[in-house]
């Protein structure tokens, strides 16, 4: 798993692995639910819903050994961010059954990947989001990391401040990682776009796009 990856997994990763060099090294259950969340992510976005199922499942059983619903609630929530990057909205079933154990923290990212985050939130979200509640910027090119900047697009897209410059942001994003899944969805979003401004030629170059991709 590369390290792009890994750091848009902040939710999970960070209170999942908690170490330093004069530390002991973390327990067993953390080190295996970090790497089944990272594999589960990278499977959903390529498409491989089989491999992302066996995967989550894996994660939460290692994060249940702990009888802490606070750690499997931000879980959940790391797993409903990939939807939001596809364009999936919809409810985050599993974490919505944990929130009453959630941390202030999470109920802020839920709300974000919502679209429902307010200024009070800013603060208690990751650095790469924290821009983006309230106003919607003029794109995303300050936000470094893949997955997070999918999911930021995704979070202005349910809003309605998701600019063209945006979509096409999304679009190179998710093909230059090979994210079949979200490639798809955000393609969709361009054609509509160019068919609605009536630009034929542009349409039919996005459409041609798509057909690479079906099944």
């Amino acid at each position: 798993m590369n390290m792009t990856l890994r750091s848009a997994l902040w939710l999970c990763c960070a209170s999942l692995l908690v170490a330093c060099s004069s530390a002991p090294p973390p327990p067993d259950w953390q080190m295996n639910a970090k790497s089944s969340a990272e594999r589960a992510a990278e499977a959903w976005l390529s498409g491989n819903t089989k491999v992302e199922e066996v995967e989550f499942l894996r994660a939460r059983g290692e994060v249940a050994r702990t009888a802490q619903p606070a750690l499997l609630a931000r879980l959940e929530l790391t797993r409903c961010a990939t939807r939001v990057a596809a364009l999936v909205f919809e409810p985050c079933a599993g974490y919505e059954a944990l929130v009453a154990d959630a941390a202030p923290a999470e109920q802020a990212y839920a709300r974000y990947l919502a679209g429902q985050a307010t200024a009070a939130d800013a603060a208690l979200l990751p650095p790469a989001h924290r821009g983006l509640v309230g106003t919607a910027p003029a794109s995303l090119g300050d936000i470094e990391d893949p997955l997070s900047r999918l999911i930021a697009a995704g979070v202005l897209l349910q809003r309605g401040a998701a600019s063209p410059a945006v979509v096409a942001d999304a679009v190179e994003t998710a093909s230059q990682r090979g994210w079949r899944r979200p490639v798809l969805a955000w393609l969709g979003v361009q054609l509509r776009q160019a068919q609605t401004a009536g630009a034929a030629d542009e349409a039919a170059r996005i459409q041609r796009r798509i057909q690479l991709l079906a099944p």
